[in-house]
């Protein structure tokens, strides 16, 4: 039995992490500046590294400072061999200080780890480096503490700084760094560089799978390089494209183009169908509809720009069949897609059950699949002859009906104003939306201001109708146009708030005014003026000053007309129908 321990296995990320600039991946415009600063001597006191996760910030600054401490001088090219280069990547050296942000935040940490140290000559190396990983998570306190040491460090001092919120980082600090933005890599390196790890693991992987592993990755090569050391130790054998899909819980991208073009056909079963076969075989029905969203926005990118198109993580048939799509679909369809995608996704991810939401969201997305396009449906209503318009209240003047004739029923297109904009299309509230867009259309409904009120009281704006019933004294009006003086408690926004209602309600635009003075009585006046004139007529009745004689306190809260009494006892002697029709009676 040996008495060595075994070694433990390192993982790809660790073992394959970049030991000099040359082994970067992705970042050129960084590393031909690095170099031009080190050849020429213009070495900044301070460096702050940004970009998303696994791209190379930490590494990086470690490769910057082996840089400035290997035994070969200042260079770009450290040697990885000398006592400096093997303690710096083995993160042991005295004067390599790492320090974590996230977990050291305070000012207390940046004294203990930085003030206190930072005066001292280095130990045994070069220059002092001092290297603060995810540096926004720093107090605003403890930034300040560092502001006048990071401006002007002693010579053998040198700040590298990375962070994945370079907003976070105040602009005092940023102006005393010298500023990286890593960029995400391109699938065509990822891969390139996924196939080398590869080969010298002595693995065997399609290419197919590598472009799958490419595009989860989304451009993080620690993320790339995690995902292909799960992806080899899958099984015995070459690790194809099968393989990764069912480790990632993704679906067959062909199958996902099919499931597409059903559901710009129209072909609910064959969608839910499709849906459910790929939930079967272990697909995530978030998967499912993120790479729904995906395909979507790739045939809508190739359609503006065909070279999009031309995506390495995407096989040739699949190439050929995007292109079909995006010169046979509008982008009209494809935007409206897109949206209910997002929809649904928000919606899949907050339901109890994630299948069940993602079989709605394919039901809706089949069922608006053969609905007109807005421009569509309005072409075709300019082609119908209009109807003659009609006010909500029914009446030609908005007025009551005359005395003495029997009131009749309002159409159905009368009886309710402007439907709410958010009405779908295809439905008469969507085609009354459509002809919103016609302003001579939408305000011919409104003939006075009456109507308007109507307007005002079926979206329910309870705010709105009482400061216009109490606030505005109206001068002038004619269908888009108010004019009103203000009573001296009326809102400064009135006319403002009134005018933007009524347009997203009608889709015309309103102009609303404010004059000084004409301005009639409010609606709240006229109606105090009617039923004081009613209470005043009925206190002078010397039968009701008997009563308010003999019960003090006693005080008149409703007035009934003889014209009112006489209705209600006409409604009430009207004869009871025993098979009246009852629309919510069930068969």
């Amino acid at each position: 039995m040996s008495d060595s321990a075994p070694q433990d296995y390192q993982v790809l990320a660790r073992k394959y992490r970049p030991q000099t600039f040359a082994d970067l991946v992705g970042q050129e415009a960084m590393v031909r500046t690095l170099r031009n600063a080190f050849e020429a001597d213009r070495i900044a006191q301070a460096f702050i590294m940004t970009g998303i996760r696994g791209t190379g910030k930490t590494t990086t600054a470690r490769i910057i400072a082996k840089g400035l401490n290997c035994e070969q001088g200042p260079t770009t090219d450290p040697c990885g061999t000398c006592e400096a280069c093997v303690a710096i990547a083995e993160g042991r050296h005295v004067d390599v200080i790492e320090m974590d942000a996230a977990s050291n935040t305070g000012v207390d940490d940046i004294r203990a780890e930085v003030l206190d140290t930072v005066h001292y000559a280095p130990a045994s190396a070069r220059y002092k480096v001092y290297i603060i990983d995810e540096v926004h998570m720093l107090s605003k306190s403890a930034f300040n503490a560092l502001l006048k040491t990071l401006e002007e460090p002693p010579a053998h001092a040198k700040f590298i700084f990375a962070t994945t919120e370079i907003r976070k980082v105040p602009v005092t600090v940023l102006s005393r760094c010298q500023r990286f933005d890593l960029r995400r890599i391109e699938a065509e390196d990822m891969i390139a560089m996924m196939r080398r790890i590869a080969a010298s693991e002595g693995g065997e992987i399609t290419d197919d799978a590598l472009a799958l592993v490419a595009r989860a990755s989304e451009g993080s090569a620690r993320d790339a390089t995690s995902l292909l050391d799960q992806a080899l130790g899958q099984g015995a054998g070459e690790t194809t494209a099968e393989t990764v899909r069912a480790m990632l819980g993704l679906a067959d991208r062909g199958r996902v183009l099919d499931l597409f073009e059903m559901v710009l056909r129209g072909d609910a079963p064959a969608a839910l169908n499709e849906l459910s076969a790929q939930y079967a075989e272990g697909a995530d029905p978030m998967a499912v509809l993120r790479d729904l969203a995906e395909v979507t926005h790739w045939v809508s990118v190739t359609q503006i720009t065909p070279d999009a198109g031309d995506d390495p993580t995407v096989s040739p048939d699949e190439r050929d069949r995007g292109r079909a799509l995006a010169n046979a679909i509008s982008m009209r369809v494809l935007s409206r897609m897109w949206q209910m995608l997002l929809k649904a996704l928000e919606e899949v991810a907050q339901a109890p059950n994630a299948m069940m939401a993602a079989e709605m969201a394919i039901i809706r997305l089949t069922h608006v699949a053969d609905l007109p396009t807005p421009d569509e449906l309005i072409r075709k209503l300019k082609d119908q002859p209009p109807a003659p318009p009609t006010p909500p209240n029914g009446g030609p003047g908005g007025g009551a009906a005359a005395p003495g004739s029997m009131a009749q029923a309002p159409a159905p297109q009368a009886q309710s104003s402007a439907p709410p904009p958010s009405a779908p299309v295809g439905t008469p509230h969507g085609a009354a939306t459509a002809l919103a867009h016609q302003p001579e259309v939408a305000l011919a409904r409104y003939h006075s201001f009456e109507d308007v009120l109507e307007l005002i009281r079926h979206h329910r704006d309870v705010k709105l109708l009482v400061e216009v019933e109490t606030c505005l004294r109206l001068a002038r009006y004619s269908p888009g146009r108010i004019e009103f003086e203000p009573t001296d408690n009326a809102p400064g926004d009135l006319a403002a708030h009134l005018g933007q209602r009524l347009q997203a309600w009608t889709g015309a635009r309103w102009a609303v005014t404010v004059v000084s003075s004409g301005g009639a009585e409010t609606i709240a006046e006229k109606r105090d003026a009617a039923w004081l004139a009613q209470k005043a007529e009925a206190e002078s009745h010397a039968l009701v000053q008997a009563v308010l004689a003999e019960f003090p306190g006693a005080r008149i809260t409703e007035i009934r007309t003889p014209d009112q009494i006489e209705a209600e006892a006409a409604l009430e002697a009207l004869p009871e129908v025993d098979d009246e029709w009852d629309p919510f009676e069930e068969d």
